[in-house]
């Protein structure tokens, strides 16, 4: 009986093929291809990297639903007596038609996902000026880095991404895919920014609220997830550009496909002259520019096996070096600054399994070579010497996996299910020097230690009536600190010596695991009007940075703290997206987020700060955007966030709890967090004449330290007295910045660009003690350069 009932499901099976394409006519390769009957029977596949598909259909009338990021969903209906290959072409999308694959990991319209997602399109990046990804994300209000600056005069270890001011440090507390690989760095959390490859970057999804309870850690705060452009067959394209500050940068991407195989690389060169960072009014002879040079290439094969069988492979090399604008005053003088070697594999394979589901299996190694040191400047008000106190170099292995399955039960269900694993050995080995001269080496340190973390999660989205989806998950953690060590020893004349009061070879184990849950809902009230809502919870463990690496920036050493704990959260979120007038589309999101036991500086004594859990944070507010389209010509985008964050508890230091400094109307707020962020951007394109967008950002006053004391000096203020109204007043006053860039095409291979950044040349501040100042102006032009043939 099973074998006549498989026969004759065989025989009401026909091959269904087709290729997917987008207005240009170039493949679309990953678009999910649903086939549901009349019954309410799924398959799903994915597109390969020449645009098509073959799945098998039921015998009789279907629904073909063509999904994929960046693009509107598509269906139509195939009859059954097709036998030619089904042409699909994808059109530019709404705001809320758009597809997006993150927050839920399968592809779901904006409209659908009950969540706060932001989507930036590959023609929004190429409107940008910006040079670095960082800075293109800034048009979003929710996106920050650590002391607001950018990623192309700081320190790495403060680029840490934040969105909506949850745990604003140099750790992200979100994380940062590219194509679906982590990128946040394993021993410290923060992001290269300068590793992704802008010109071939097809769009960029951001989930800005907790996403733990599908990703696990990192993902306490959200989610932003890189996607890379398609293989084309025999496409090249060649970007060079140059600027002020010497500023000069190269793009190539080059791609084929041939029959299943396609392969694709990627590179990019950047070198500057830099710029001062120390504000006019208190910078001395020690003082330099801050500029960075970096390389990064890539290449990936894709390769699809079979119909239901598609597997990649990708090989990437990043190597920076940073001059962190300071130069020590003993010959031989050494230069502040730091260095990075990354190497990085990954690949996975993608099945379509028995009974309509797919299996998708990701692995990745990562090689890193971190080096830094650190100058003291005994004297802040002259600046005239300094000397070098630390030299630090954190090699890094990093290797962990992913599996992610997923199948339709009818049309009411999809559920995914996954695992992964994750393993991180670092070691911080520091040399430090005497505190006259920074000539002689007087301590070695070696500290570090391994973290296995391994996560499970389970997911159902359902949608029991038509106007309502409902989407649950659960996801459980479990993670292990081991091998810890602190070794300490004293150094005299280049020999090493006993071992310090410091000196600890062995660091307790530390063990933990935590659930996150979530449910969330979305409605649709109209077809242009949604709501939706959710509860979540989430957790972030403390990276081995933050358990076992010290530091200094200027006069202010921060220690670490081997007994950190998790941080976590619970938040709720409810939001209300429209499309209004058919070209106008709004979204308002109010949120919730509840911080227990986060990580935070702490300070203990005269210019010394620990990391320490805070006891209790509160994180809320609400964010609105808008996208109106006038024509086929104009767009305008904008969005602002309002944040209300404050340590709500903390036994070890009851200062910090709604600390306003007894200062009329002054904001309770935590550091780095502005209770105001806004932006707007405008653009009009017309290929026959030329492409011009501005831009526009907006930020509030912040604090730079967890006691909400330290301000602005006179002495600072030399260059931007109109911000500086009260020097010394408690704070970074709030700025604004004006982006411009313009592209024509001369025919159809080359582009001419100008763009500038910060139009005006504004002043803005990013950190006290020194006060140091963020980019200035900077304009660079270029020509985008692009072969393709059939």
């Amino acid at each position: 009986m099973v074998l006549a009932f498989l026969l004759t499901a065989t025989t009401l099976l026909q091959s269904l093929t087709g290729v997917v394409t987008d207005p240009s006519g170039g493949v679309v390769s990953g678009a999910v291809v649903v086939v549901r009957s009349a019954t309410g029977g799924e398959q799903q596949v994915q597109t390969g990297p020449d645009g098509r598909f073959t799945v098998d259909a039921p015998d009789g009338a279907v629904t073909l639903i063509v999904r994929a990021g960046g693009f509107a969903e598509a269906r139509q209906s195939v009859a059954a007596t097709v036998t030619t290959p089904v042409d699909v072409v994808l059109q530019p999308a709404a705001v809320l038609e758009s597809v997006t694959v993150t927050p839920t990991r399968s592809a779901q319209t904006l409209a659908d996902t009950p969540a706060s997602v932001s989507v930036l399109s590959r023609e929004q990046i190429r409107e940008s000026p910006a040079v670095v990804a960082d800075d293109v994300l800034r048009q979003i209000p929710t996106f920050s880095l650590f002391r607001r600056t950018s990623s192309l005069s700081s320190n790495p270890t403060a680029q840490g991404v934040s969105l909506r001011g949850i745990g604003p440090s140099g750790v992200s507390r979100t994380l940062v895919l590219t194509d679906n690989v982590p990128v946040n760095d394993p021993f410290g959390g923060w992001v290269y920014w300068t590793r992704v490859p802008l010109e071939n970057v097809d769009r960029v999804e951001v989930v800005e609220g907790p996403s733990s309870s599908l990703y696990g850690n990192y993902a306490m705060g959200g989610v932003i997830n890189i996607t890379t452009g398609r293989p084309v067959r025999r496409t090249l394209e060649l970007k060079p550009q140059f600027g002020n500050l010497g500023t000069r940068k190269g793009d190539l991407f080059a791609s084929d496909v041939v029959g299943r195989l396609a392969a694709s690389v990627n590179g990019s060169v950047f070198d500057t002259n830099g710029f001062p960072v120390v504000a006019v009014g208190e910078r001395g002879p020690i003082d330099t520019n801050a500029s960075v040079t970096y390389r990064n290439a890539n290449a990936k094969l894709d390769y699809t096996a079979t119909d239901r069988v598609s597997t990649y492979l990708r090989v990437g090399y990043f190597k920076e070096e940073r001059n962190n604008a300071k130069v020590t005053t003993f010959a031989p003088t050494v230069a502040e600054g730091n260095d990075t070697v990354w190497k990085a594999l990954n690949g996975g394979i993608r099945v379509q399994a028995p009974w309509a589901s797919t299996l998708e299996v990701t692995g990745f190694y990562d090689d890193v070579r971190f080096h830094s040191n650190f100058i003291a400047v005994p004297n802040l008000v002259t600046r005239a010497t300094a000397r070098l106190t630390l030299d630090q170099v954190v090699p890094t292995n990093n290797a962990g996996g992913a599996a992610v399955w997923s199948r339709a039960f009818g049309t009411r269900h999809f559920v995914t299910a996954g695992a992964d694993t994750r393993w991180v050995q670092g070691e911080s080995q520091e040399n430090g020097f005497d505190a006259t001269t920074g000539l002689t080496q007087t301590l070695r340190r070696l500290s570090g230690g391994t973290q296995r973390s391994a996560g499970a999660f389970v997911q159902d989205i359902f949608t029991p009536v038509d106007r309502l989806t409902v989407t649950a998950s659960l996801r459980v953690d479990r993670w292990r600190n081991y091998d810890a060590h602190n070794l300490e020893n004293s150094v005299a004349g280049g020999v090493i010596g006993a071992a310090t009061a410091n000196n600890k070879p062995t660091l307790p184990d530390r063990t933990d695991q935590v659930g996150s849950p979530k449910l969330a809902a979305v409605y649709h009230l109209t077809p242009a009007v949604n709501v939706w809502a959710s509860v979540s919870g989430g957790f972030r463990a403390p990276t081995l940075n933050e358990l076992y690496r010290q530091y200094r920036v200027g006069a202010i050493l921060t220690l670490a703290n081997e007994n950190l704990g998790p941080e976590r959260l619970t938040a709720t979120e409810a939001g209300v997206s429209a499309t209004l007038m058919r070209r106008l589309t709004v979204r308002s999101t109010f949120f919730d987020n509840r911080i227990k036991n986060p990580v935070s500086n702490v300070t203990i004594a005269t210019n010394t700060q620990q990391r320490q859990n805070l006891g209790r944070t509160r994180v809320r507010g609400v964010q609105a955007d808008l996208e109106y389209r006038i024509g086929t010509q104009w767009r305008v985008t904008g969005g602002y966030l309002f944040n209300d964050a404050t340590v709500v508890e903390f036994a070890a230091n009851p200062a910090l709890v709604n600390n306003c400094q007894g200062i009329a109307g002054a904001a309770c707020t935590l550091a780095q967090v502005p209770r105001h962020r806004g932006s707007i951007q405008a653009s009009y394109s017309e290929p026959r004449i030329a492409t011009v967008s501005l831009g526009v950002q907006v930020l509030g006053l912040q604090y730079d330290d967890d006691l909400n004391v330290r301000g602005v000096p006179a002495s600072g203020c030399a260059a931007n007295a109109a911000a500086c109204a009260a020097p010394g007043t408690p704070g970074l006053p709030g700025y604004t910045l004006v982006d411009l860039n313009a592209s024509r095409a001369l025919g159809r291979h080359v582009e001419f660009f100008v763009g500038a950044q910060n139009v005006a040349n504004r002043t803005y501040y990013v950190s006290t003690n020194p006060t140091t100042i963020g980019s200035p102006r900077m304009v660079n032009g270029g020509v985008r350069v692009r072969f393709s043939g059939r």
